[in-house]
């Protein structure tokens, strides 16, 4: 199937479980919605899934579950990621699992299931009764065995200022940004700039930018073959140590942990 239709042939038949697995290559799927609950694993990489409100980082052995009717964008950070999806038909009473956007880690029994399927693409329909049960148990599956929701997003800021002042923090990530210095930059007080991280996003100056880093330096531990010191200097950071118990604490790994999970499973 086309990357560039599937999109289209989600939602056809209402009753299927649809499943599709690619290589994302250099494909950028734009604002789109299901009527589908969708569960989207990725692997080889990082891909970023915005929403009207959130950028999420979504790293490689993770999966997202996007609720059905959410607008949302996926972009991959490097063209040999892979993304497996299974979206589901979500019925009006579900729990309160399906109806919120959240980045988990995978177990070993979701991941087996999911390898089952990897050379399926289409719906899934009950009659197919050699695919239907492994689908539809994956599913039952999510809710009961998810763990805890990881916070790898960001808030989109809505203030003019502040979106020309983030995009400059991530566009010169590899330089310390200390706030005093950029609020001179932008014309804005210390105090000001302070009060407009926590009116706008709800969240303080030092933990937007701390995270920033931290999923920028994702990007670069699965997609490069920097080390972790040279990957710590380009999120700027001038001491390694830093770097890596700061990843440690946003992340729960350290960073030499995580870019194992740079590696591909293949055998099912």
């Amino acid at each position: 199937m086309n990357n560039k239709y599937y999109l289209t042939e989600v939602d056809k038949n209402p009753k299927s479980i649809f499943c599709y697995h690619t290589t994302m290559n250099d494909l950028f799927i734009e604002h789109h919605s299901h009527d589908k609950g969708q569960f989207l694993y990725t692997e080889g990489g990082v891909v970023h899934v915005k929403t009207n409100t959130r950028m999420y980082y979504l790293p490689a052995r993770h999966y997202m579950w996007i609720p059905a009717g959410t607008k949302h964008a996926i972009y991959p950070s490097s063209p040999k990621v892979i993304m497996r999806n299974l979206y589901f038909p979500m019925p009006s009473q579900t729990s309160d699992f399906y109806k919120k956007e959240g980045i988990y880690h995978i177990n070993n029994l979701l991941m087996e299931l999911l390898l089952f399927t990897k050379n399926w693409n289409g719906d899934i329909i009950k009659t197919q009764t050699n695919k239907y049960p492994i689908v539809y148990a994956f599913k039952t599956l999510l809710e009961q065995s998810v763990s805890q929701a990881l916070h790898l997003e960001l808030p989109h800021p809505t203030d003019s200022r502040l979106i020309s002042i983030t995009k400059y923090m991530s566009d010169k990530i590899d330089q310390e940004h200390l706030l005093p210095k950029l609020a001179s930059s932008f014309s804005m007080t210390d105090k000001s700039l302070y009060r407009l991280f926590k009116k706008d996003l709800n969240m303080s100056f030092i933990k937007y930018y701390t995270q920033l880093r931290i999923f920028k330096s994702l990007e670069y531990l699965m997609n490069s073959d920097y080390s972790i010191s040279q990957i710590a200097n380009m999120v700027g950071y001038n001491s390694m140590p830093t770097f890596s118990n700061t990843f440690s604490k946003v992340m729960g790994k350290r960073p030499s942990e995580y870019r194992k999970a740079n590696e591909i499973y293949t055998a099912s």
